[in-house]
């Protein structure tokens, strides 16, 4: 313990009553040091915790610093002094106990820990848990509050033998035990508690009988068709894939006229004290990133006493798990380890680690990722002034290294279309989101009501966007970026985008699964939105080789053929499919290009003309993902990030 003075001696029994009868004194009121205390009890509540930790043996001046800040951010002077940094928990518990000749448990064994029906309330709020000795009476390891050290200590002079089943520890201890204690049952639950609650949220199963049946009945009666009367079928059939081409590019059409530039970064205007935050970052063989990572979260404008940051790694991924725990992190970070168990995802471990959060509201957040640092605060003040049907707000996600290769500076176009040009011209014409996998804020209970992310869906953000749509919540949009580098080698820009199109698929078979139930919950306009968003971007994506097969064939017709002498309909379709090849590379360039700032634009400079092959590449990795659906629907493919070069080249 630092900044404190020297631990107080132990104290006789003698002086032991009179030193805590003359805290008494000074206190009087029983505090809840997790609730919102209002103005009026706080200067109450500081004096109690002031005179409790002057006892203590801490300095006025330190006491009077962390009473400042506790008046500042509305919260306890016990709390600030935990997390201010400075203050090791093991001492200051440690002390406690010592004044109250009780043991103190720095560490307590899991394996003494019973998992009885709510024990992950102590997560949250860690107050106390039992713990079962082989060889000796059980012992009742408590947390005590400085505000509360005045009753406890009155309680032990009237029931002294109290004490001898009592023993001080700290809340990470508890915490600590508790998750080990419980992970076996807490993973199994994570995996099945969506299906078991609303089996057509989940994808667990990647499509119904029925949906199987229709698909095989559709496709052997088109090609049948197409077989007994190719003269005749095989021009609607073109037609067909044309028409659906082209409606797949109308929702990004209609983008590009009701485009608007982001403007200059808000002003917060939050009322009374801020709420804690928890901030969650699922990580996978990312020992290399986690320096980079915590620093970047360090940077974050928000009390450090109201930050709640889980950094949530698989358990067998000893790698990462020391590399975090070489960086001695402060107290606002916790480590979470996800017991290994099928299926092996992201959204598995936030759905795991989403039982221990403490926050009102909660920030997803990946390993690359460089947030801006007013990006919480701005969400905060969002929720506080919207709708309380508005349950998520998404950030936008631009791309850092936009001027290392071709690919990814195209992908940094893809990301300013969807994010600075797609999603904020939804969220004001209140349309379902697909969310980007991260910076996205939710309200956590409602977060906890919807049953959190689908442990199946590899791309659990848009699942969870549609699905938050579907159950009567929207989505908005923020002006505050998260900097991140795109993929510049084209294994791993594969890798990454497959998983993505297996999961739009799933998505999309979710919510075909039953049609007239979905677009009941959703409404015409929000299910037109969702099949041109979700569906459109499928049909473009499988469908662009053969519409440029159709336009070769346009082209060998009119150069051994009379323009005059070709039928209507040939030409019809001919200028169709040149109007959406065409027009899909003129649509993801103006709605890319033209939401970037002018420092983007010139970054990107010739980089734009690898847009052709770009779309060729997503077509590969949609065919991928259809035949990888049927193979290894659950397979989540790992992309590898390295710590950026420029971590702040690129504001909006």
């Amino acid at each position: 313990m630092t900044d404190a003075g020297e631990y107080p001696p132990e104290p006789t029994a003698t002086s032991e009553t009179a030193h805590w009868s003359h805290v008494s004194a000074l206190t009087g009121r029983q505090t809840d040091a997790h609730r919102q205390i209002q103005p009026d009890e706080q200067g109450a509540v500081a004096s109690d915790e002031e005179a409790a930790l002057l006892a203590l043996g801490f300095s006025k001046p330190f006491v009077a610093q962390m009473k400042d800040r506790s008046l500042q951010h509305g919260t306890t002077l016990e709390q600030e002094l935990l997390y201010s940094g400075v203050v090791d928990h093991d001492a200051y518990y440690g002390a406690i106990a010592r004044a109250f000749r009780l043991p103190f448990i720095g560490s307590i064994d899991p394996s003494s820990v019973q998992d009885i029906p709510n024990l992950d309330t102590q997560l949250i709020t860690p107050k106390q848990v039992r713990i079962n000795h082989r060889n000796r009476a059980p012992q009742v390891a408590i947390v005590p509050e400085i505000a509360k050290l005045a009753e406890f200590s009155a309680l032990l002079l009237r029931l002294p033998e109290l004490s001898r089943g009592l023993a001080i520890t700290t809340p990470g201890a508890i915490r600590a035990a508790v998750w080990s204690a419980g992970s076996a049952r807490r993973v199994r639950q994570t995996v099945s508690d969506l299906f078991d609650r609303e089996p057509k949220f989940s994808a667990r199963i990647v499509a119904t009988g029925r949906q199987g049946v229709l698909a095989g009945c559709l496709v052997t009666a088109l090609v049948a068709a197409c077989l007994s009367d190719p003269g005749l079928l095989l021009p609607l059939t073109h037609g067909l894939v044309s028409l659906v081409y082209m409606s797949a590019l109308a929702l990004r059409g209609w983008a590009t006229f009701h485009q608007r530039r982001i403007g200059s970064l808000p002003e917060e205007h939050l009322q009374g004290a801020l709420p804690v935050y928890t901030v969650m970052v699922a990580l996978y063989r990312e020992a290399g990133m986690v320096a980079q990572l915590v620093a970047n979260l360090e940077r974050l404008e928000w009390p450090r006493a109201r930050l709640d940051i889980k950094l949530v790694c698989e358990a067998d991924d000893r790698d990462t798990v020391e590399a975090l725990k070489a960086l001695r992190l402060a107290s606002h970070f916790e480590i979470v380890e996800v017991p290994p168990f099928h299926p092996r995802t992201k959204p598995k471990a936030l759905t795991y680690a989403l039982a221990g959060a403490r926050g009102e509201f909660l920030a997803v957040y990946d390993a690359e990722d460089r947030p801006h640092p007013h990006q919480l605060l701005e969400a905060c003040g969002r929720f506080q002034a919207c709708e309380p049907d508005v349950a998520c707000l998404q950030a936008p996600l631009i791309i850092a290294n936009l001027s290392d290769t071709a690919l990814s500076g195209v992908f940094a176009i893809e990301y300013a279309a969807l994010f600075r040009g797609l999603l904020p011209m939804l969220s004001r014409h209140a349309m379902p989101l697909p969310l980007g996998g991260t910076s996205n804020h939710f309200r956590t209970s409602i977060l906890r009501e919807v049953g959190g992310w689908d442990p199946f869906n590899v791309t659990e953000d848009a699942d969870l966007g549609l699905r938050l749509y579907r159950l009567g919540y929207r989505s908005q949009t923020l002006r505050c970026q998260t900097l991140e580098d795109a993929p510049v080698s084209l294994d791993v820009w594969t890798g990454q985008r497959t998983r993505w199109f297996k999961g739009w698929l799933q998505t999309w078979l979710v919510l075909t699964r039953n049609p007239v139930d979905a677009a009941r919950q959703m409404g015409s306009r929000g299910t037109l939105a969702f099949h041109l968003l979700i569906g459109g971007m499928l049909a473009s994506a499988l469908l662009h080789p053969l519409i440029l097969v159709f336009i070769a064939i346009g082209i060998a017709r009119l150069a051994s053929e009379p323009l005059s002498a070709m039928p209507t309909q040939v030409l019809a379709l001919f200028a169709i499919d040149c109007l959406n090849v065409i027009g899909s590379y003129m649509i993801f360039l103006k709605l890319g290009m033209g939401s970037m700032i002018g420092q983007e634009r010139r970054r990107i400079g010739w980089r734009w003309v690898a847009v052709p092959m770009y779309w060729f590449m997503s077509s590969y990795a949609a065919w991928k993902a259809l035949n990888e659906l049927r193979t290894n629907p659950f397979f989540w493919k790992k992309t590898p990030h390295q710590a950026s070069k420029r971590p702040d080249s690129v504001r909006a």
